[in-house]
């Protein structure tokens, strides 16, 4: 599966403002695996930003004044999303500034409107799995990274790669932290409530003749047979032998169901 953890620097919150992008900064994780591939690019957004935005990521008029604007980078940025899962701490904002970016380029550069980008990229919104998970807490990226004890130190100001590089440490450990099985059954809100790093398990009901067991054909049994002998005379002895006939894959009709 392939996910872009990205995050994104403009001149303002609304986009109704006027407001525009100056910085994506994106990595890529292929099957939950860091692959070294970034995009990161400064933009020019063709007017100014706002004070209150420059004390957040600390990004000047004067740092953007001879970067690209937009559609010139707009191919390159969609060939790296295109068809991923898309990882974003408060998606609407960063997915609703890309679709207005590109939407401004519809009557120009038709060729470079690609359509809303939920039309062709899976979205996943951390905030939002952050409060199903920590409900009632603070969970921004700074109380995220405390949270998980994940180390940013280096982030003083806000900028969209380190953002993003942060923000695929967290995500990784929000999915990926197991201490415990929970095996019991429970609704949605046992679910919810599970202690933080821990992985509950809901056992699934499955009705009666829904569940196929494919059992081995006659060379498969013989294949499965020899491998038990080679087993045997390297070692003396093959666990396989103490379990009943069944379990070793001998004289078993093809398919049953349960």
């Amino acid at each position: 599966m392939r996910q872009i953890v990205l995050d994104t620097e403009t001149t303002g919150i609304e986009t109704r403002d006027g407001h525009r992008m100056i910085e994506i900064g994106a990595v890529e994780m292929i099957n939950r695996r860091l692959t070294g591939n970034t995009y990161h690019q400064y933009i020019n957004p063709e007017r100014d930003i706002d004070a209150e935005a420059i004390g957040i990521h600390g990004i000047t008029n004067e740092r953007v004044a001879n970067e690209p604007v937009f559609a010139d980078v707009a191919a390159e940025f969609w060939d790296f999303i295109r068809g991923a899962e898309l990882v974003i701490h408060n998606a609407p904002f960063d997915v609703g500034f890309i679709d207005h970016e590109f939407s401004l380029l519809k009557a120009t550069r038709p060729d470079l409107y690609p359509g809303p980008v939920r039309q062709h990229c899976g979205v996943l919104d951390t905030l939002m799995m952050a409060r199903e998970l920590h409900p009632g807490q603070r969970n921004s990226l700074d109380a995220l990274c405390k949270r998980y004890d994940i180390d940013n130190g280096h982030r003083v100001l806000h900028g969209a790669l380190l953002d993003a590089e942060i923000l695929a440490d967290v995500y990784l450990a929000m999915t990926g932290g197991q201490t415990a099985l929970t095996l019991d059954a429970g609704d949605d809100k046992d679910q919810q409530a599970a202690v933080p790093g821990e992985l509950s398990v809901r056992r699934l009901s499955l009705d009666a003749g829904r569940l196929t067991v494919i059992r081995p054909d006659e060379d498969e049994q013989q294949a499965h047979l020899a491998k038990l002998d080679a087993v045997r005379s390297k070692a003396g002895q093959c666990h396989w032998d103490h379990l009943a006939p069944e379990y070793a894959g001998l004289g078993q009709p093809k398919e049953e169901s349960h």
